[in-house]
């Protein structure tokens, strides 16, 4: 079952700029640091073999509950559910490009995550940095919004833990998947 989101005018909401802030992680390992998964267990994105793509977002909102003021304005962050539930809906043609694992990520906790997981139907688990552990590690791009430390919005291609290509900036999130596709029908795995 799908989860029907209404698609933002992404023509009214500043779109992100190309702050240079991911450019170190194209050929860089993944370091070694154990992630929550909301299926209940641990990733670490360095031990996991074959293509896996990661996207990574500031944060999933909760119906009902307004997100920080301002928001919508602070270029990069609308778009959350539409980037999680385009992925959603294009996994199978992930998987069959290639992609052994596919996973959200943030710096919300896990229990916060697993509720977007359940209310969007996504075949894929999200993994939780919210100690910032592999935030500060790996030198991920970041923006503090109301006290929280977020993650801005960026994909990593990761082959055998060494990233292989990174999506950033991400804007329309919407879109982040079939950008993601694209490259992938261009880029097959040797492996």
């Amino acid at each position: 079952m799908s989860t029907i989101i209404e698609t933002p005018d992404w023509s009214m909401i500043p779109a992100p700029p190309d702050d240079g802030a991911a450019r170190h992680l194209a050929g860089a390992r993944m370091a070694a640091i154990a992630l929550a998964a909301t299926d209940g267990g641990t990733i670490d994105l360095s031990g996991l073999a074959g293509r896996v793509v990661v996207y990574a977002y500031p944060r999933t909102g909760r119906p009902g509950i307004a997100n920080p003021d301002g928001w919508d304005m602070i270029p990069g962050a609308r778009g959350c559910t539409p980037q999680s539930c385009s992925f959603r809906d294009h996994f199978a043609e992930l998987k069959t490009l290639g992609v052994e694992r596919l996973f959200g990520l943030s710096t919300q906790d896990p229990d916060y995550q697993k509720e977007a997981v359940a209310r969007l139907h996504l075949p894929f688990a999200m993994l939780s940095d919210d100690g910032l552990k592999l935030t500060r590690a790996m030198s991920l791009p970041t923006l503090e919004v109301d006290g929280m430390m977020l993650l801005k919005r960026f994909t990593l291609v990761i082959d055998d833990g060494v990233v292989t290509h990174v999506f950033y900036p991400v804007f329309p999130p919407d879109r982040n998947a079939g950008d993601v596709i694209e490259w992938l029908s261009r880029n097959p795995n040797a492996a």
